[in-house]
């Protein structure tokens, strides 16, 4: 083996974990390929036999590509937050290791529209340090802050975190049992055993992109969302819904006439549905990876 394989495969140990801190930087599986690959190109032009924690030197090198493309996008005028929803993983459980490092520790859709609405420099202090545990003393040089300084970030992140996306039900069987209420509830067009299964300000966002003008649409409060019944309806009448992880969380693949239709999330808290998101954008759905689910 020659020294570029030997660098190759020392990378390949990292990339799983690498592409899941690019994930939770940027929301987007494309782009957090590209993150990884240009942290390999890094590597291969730098002096990797001076590097003595390589896991460490990649995921700093990661952090800063993320933070460039998020300090590009507010450059551009993007507004994610509004646009469109992230890129969501289907999958089932105990499939696909590397769908489950992405999912891990509860990155829900929802977790990840409130970080869409963080700072680059507060949502890579967030990031590294309360998903990652990297230490202050290391993340305030990737944005030219003081520890104390990318303390306060992550510290001003949290809790925008906390009061954004309240903390999910742990237990699946019971975010399950939520779900098929909501669909049994929906298939019925029973208004009030809807509205029993939704948190009085359950958020509502539906990403059915280009088609929609304005982009995602967003809808607040039990009222506004239980007054969707009748569109419920008549999806769920229409559809073939399979049950499915997105994001590690209750989700439902939803498919017409055997073609992919949409893809929904459910955040479960105190067995009532606080955010329901849905993908139903022709392009995105295309490009979905549903290789974590079986046949």
């Amino acid at each position: 083996m020659n020294e570029n394989d030997f660098l190759a495969e020392r990378f390949e140990e990292h990339r799983t974990h690498l592409k899941a801190v690019a994930y939770r930087m940027l929301g987007s599986l494309a782009e957090a390929d590209d993150a990884v690959q240009e942290a390999w190109l890094r590597l291969a032009r730098s002096e990797a036999g001076q590097i003595g924690n390589l896991g460490g030197w990649l995921t700093t090198v990661v952090g800063r590509v993320c933070l460039d493309m998020l300090r590009s996008r507010t450059q551009r005028g993007e507004t994610s937050l509004h646009a469109r929803l992230p890129d969501p993983i289907v999958s089932e459980p105990a499939t696909n290791p590397e769908h489950q490092a992405l999912i891990a520790d509860s990155v829900g859709l929802a977790l990840l529209v409130v970080l869409e609405s963080l700072t680059p420099p507060e949502r890579l202090a967030f990031v590294l340090h309360d998903m990652f545990g990297m230490p202050f003393e290391e993340i305030g040089p990737i944005i030219d802050r003081t520890p104390v300084a990318a303390r306060k970030l992550a510290s001003r992140a949290r809790r925008r975190v906390q009061g954004g996306a309240p903390e999910p039900d742990p237990d699946p069987v019971a975010q399950r049992r939520v779900v098929d209420a909501f669909l049994t509830a929906a298939r019925g067009g029973d208004f009030d055993a809807l509205v029993a299964v939704l948190d009085p300000d359950v958020v509502l966002r539906a990403d059915g992109g280009k088609a929609l003008p304005g982009g995602m649409k967003t809808l607040r409060g039990r009222g506004a969302v239980a007054g969707q019944a009748a569109t419920f309806h008549r999806m769920a009448t229409a559809s073939t819904s399979r049950p499915a992880l997105v994001n590690g969380a209750a989700g439902l693949v939803n498919t017409v006439g055997g073609e992919l239709f949409s893809v929904m999330s459910f955040t479960v808290a105190d067995e009532k549905i606080t955010a329901i998101d849905i993908l139903s954008d022709p392009e995105r759905l295309a490009a979905l990876d549903l290789t974590g689910l079986s046949n």
